[in-house]
């Protein structure tokens, strides 16, 4: 009997303890089910519902990534990189080389590859993030790494030697922004927009060795290469500058290419408590200006003051008024040797009110990059200006576009006429006027003064090189045509040098 009762017993306990475990089991799954419903939602909110809902209790351990990884799109790339490292070379070899010719610093006679590779090692795609910013477009920024292994060589020749330079160690780490314009018709695509983004800034670093010879044998060689390198993104690649690409026949890419927004007249006042940087005397300072730098204009020098007046008016053209700003680089008058740098100064545009003169004062810096890179932080001066900012309507906007695709036809004749050595140096030494809605703005040729004059502007200054219009169209293997884009100084109209 007591062996019954105790089977019986030990049977509900059983029982009573596999109905608890059962009930826990499914109580603890109900609660899973609802913190993945919960989560799912969670997951599908912006930072802006979290904020309205947290209010001031937001977490600080939420992060919201702006880019997603694709570790899947990494994993791709490398298995098709050395077919298209192959297929680039070729394209990138035929378009860079006329433009290291065009932005060939005076001093080389030619420049261009003698072996071009891509190397064996895939970029890297950190993450992509895309936006959708102007109705019928796609935005998609790219987070690009690559620490490769090319083997590129450039052939120099210059006035004093000629000599094979390698590039090594090249990393480039930058974001790419690539715009899709959708179209109606199949493949749904009608062109592709290219460019790097300013901010973060694109960053190139490289090594270069001279082959069978010492980087020496041309003074300054290395730092013309590094300028010019820096000179084709800056005015080429990057953001508001763009590669254009068309992918059909006959598709209007009107709307994706650069063009002028308005026109900034800058008058340079004045510089005050400037450093002196001469050892006998004082230094001779004068102002470089530009919103882009291929097309820089300057003051005239004044000699042995640390305090002086220019009152020179210059006008420069604005592609994209919330994104550039005007640099200001004042500089010291060395006839020996190179001219040293006593300060620079940045202003944005996007800070200016159309059709206001403002009276503005700059401090001098050591450079323009943001407060966190630029630690020194001593005094270098003031300096004075006056600006407006006047908006183009879409009749000046068209004649300004004219006027400066003539105006790099009139800089490429004069630069194959070698009257300039590049088409990549626009420095002035006069004031420039505004006028008829477009501007005029003089310049005179290095070894004589010439006069360039049209019914929309005329020029006189003192150019020593001149810039090239970019923001461009460009040909490749889809049959595409290469056309102009804009310039940020005034235009140089079409009409022969007297």
């Amino acid at each position: 009997m007591g062996l019954i009762s105790g089977m019986v017993m030990g049977v509900m306990v059983g029982v009573a303890i596999m109905a608890g475990w059962s009930r826990v089991m499914v109580r603890r799954s109900r609660k899973r089910i609802a913190k993945a419903a919960d989560i799912k939602v969670l997951g599908s909110l912006c930072r802006d519902d979290l904020r309205k809902l947290c209010g001031d209790n937001f977490p600080e351990w939420i992060s919201f990534p702006q880019f997603e990884q694709v570790k899947w799109m990494n994993k791709h790339l490398s298995k098709l990189w050395p077919f298209v490292a192959d297929a680039a070379t070729a394209v990138v070899k035929e378009s860079v080389e006329p433009l290291l010719d065009d932005y060939r610093p005076p001093g080389i006679q030619s420049l261009k590859f003698s072996k071009f590779s891509l190397g064996t090692v895939s970029p890297k795609i950190e993450g992509i993030r895309i936006q959708n910013l102007q109705p019928g477009q796609i935005t998609m920024d790219i987070d690009f790494r690559w620490g490769g292994d090319p083997s590129i060589i450039l052939a120099v020749d210059a006035l004093v030697a000629s000599l094979p330079i390698q590039l090594k160690d090249l990393q480039v780490y930058t974001v790419i922004r690539v715009i899709f314009q959708l179209s109606e018709e199949i493949p749904c695509i009608s062109a592709v927009v290219v460019a790097l983004l300013a901010d973060p800034e694109p960053n190139i670093q490289y090594t270069l060795k001279a082959i069978g010879g010492s980087l020496t044998a041309v003074p300054g060689l290395s730092d013309m290469i590094d300028d010019t390198v820096n000179s084709i993104v800056s005015d080429m690649l990057q953001w508001p500058h763009r590669l254009v690409v068309p992918l059909g026949v006959n598709v209007d890419t009107s709307d994706l290419e650069l063009k002028p927004q308005g026109r900034l007249s800058v008058t340079v006042v004045k510089a005050t408590s400037l450093k002196n940087k001469e050892l006998i005397g004082k230094s001779d300072p004068y102002v470089k200006l530009y919103v882009r730098p291929m097309f820089k204009v300057k003051t005239k020098v004044i000699d042995d003051n640390l305090n002086p007046e220019w009152n020179e008016t210059f006008v420069l053209i604005v592609e994209d008024k919330e994104t550039q700003s005007v640099i200001f680089e004042v500089y010291d008058e060395d006839r020996l040797q190179q001219d040293k740098r006593l300060g620079v100064a940045k202003l944005a545009v996007n800070n200016l009110e159309p059709e206001i003169t403002r009276e503005v004062t700059l401090k001098l810096l050591h450079s323009v990059d943001p407060p966190l890179k630029n630690r020194d932080t001593k005094d270098r001066g003031t300096l004075h200006l006056k600006v407006m900012y006047h908006p183009y309507t879409k009749e000046e906007q068209l004649e300004a576009l004219e006027a400066e695709k003539r105006a790099i036809e009139e800089r490429k004749r004069l630069k194959e006429a070698g009257i300039i050595g590049s088409t990549m140096d626009a420095v002035g030494g006069a004031a420039s006027l505004v006028g008829s809605g477009v501007g005029l703005v003089g310049t005179g040729i290095v070894g004589g003064a010439g006069l360039v004059g049209s019914g929309i502007g005329a020029f006189g200054s003192s150019l020593g090189k001149a810039g090239k219009f970019m923001g461009k169209t460009v040909a490749g293997p889809f049959s595409m045509s290469r056309k102009n884009g804009s310039s940020s100084t005034a235009p140089q109209p079409d009409q022969p040098s007297a």
